[in-house]
């Protein structure tokens, strides 16, 4: 370690003050901000990436600052990544639909270490963000669709509805012809099966 000293005259008297009897420089470190920060968001979440030093790596922490843009810094919420890679995330719960936001980070040494210790970093450039809008169905599938949900079922009640109207009628018509409408449900099959074809093909 070393010894800080100061010196000076005063009032014609040289004094020495030892202002740190035991100097460790190791442990009084302030490192250079994160460089390049840059950010890609999507529908679901947001990634936001930056640079350090190779070396510095594996004992850097991180603490991320992101705010609505036009807002004052006071305001701004505080990320911190759950490891020591330059990136984290932010999923797209936490961000307002069409807001642009801005972020930035700053680093220090891992607390975990023991060699070396630091004060944080001056915050870093800014990146700025928006949550990017969730897509939506044209109107010619959400028409799609609801033919589909509705017709299907609807089809299938009639057929069971003429069927079993049909096998109650041929209890009293013993000995007759078979009941015309049973040729209607192998028709009504027919065409559903048709119009299921179109609105695949729609698709």
């Amino acid at each position: 370690g070393y010894r800080v000293s100061l010196q000076g005259n005063f009032f014609g008297r040289n004094h020495t003050y030892i202002t740190f009897p035991e100097y460790y420089p190791c442990q009084h470190i302030k490192l250079d901000p994160p460089l390049d920060i840059q950010s890609n968001a999507t529908a679901s979440k947001c990634q936001i990436w930056w640079s350090v030093p190779w070396y510095l790596v594996d004992i850097l922490q991180y603490e991320l600052q992101y705010k609505e843009h036009g807002m004052s810094w006071e305001a701004a919420l505080n990320k911190t990544p759950p490891s020591s890679v330059p990136q984290i995330e932010i999923e797209a719960a936490e961000l307002r639909s069409g807001i642009a936001y801005v972020a930035r980070v700053r680093c220090k040494v891992s607390e975990k270490e023991d060699s070396y210790h630091s004060q944080w970093s001056e915050w870093s450039q800014t990146t700025v963000f928006q949550r990017a809008g969730v897509p939506k169905l044209s109107e010619n599938t959400l028409t799609t669709r609801t033919m589909q949900f509705l017709f299907i079922p609807l089809s299938f009640g009639t057929l069971i509805y003429l069927f079993w109207n049909c096998k109650l009628s041929s209890r009293y018509l013993t000995g007759q012809k078979a009941c015309p409408a049973l040729t209607f449900p192998l028709q009504l099959l027919s065409f559903s099966h048709s119009i299921i074809c179109t609105v695949g093909i729609l698709r």
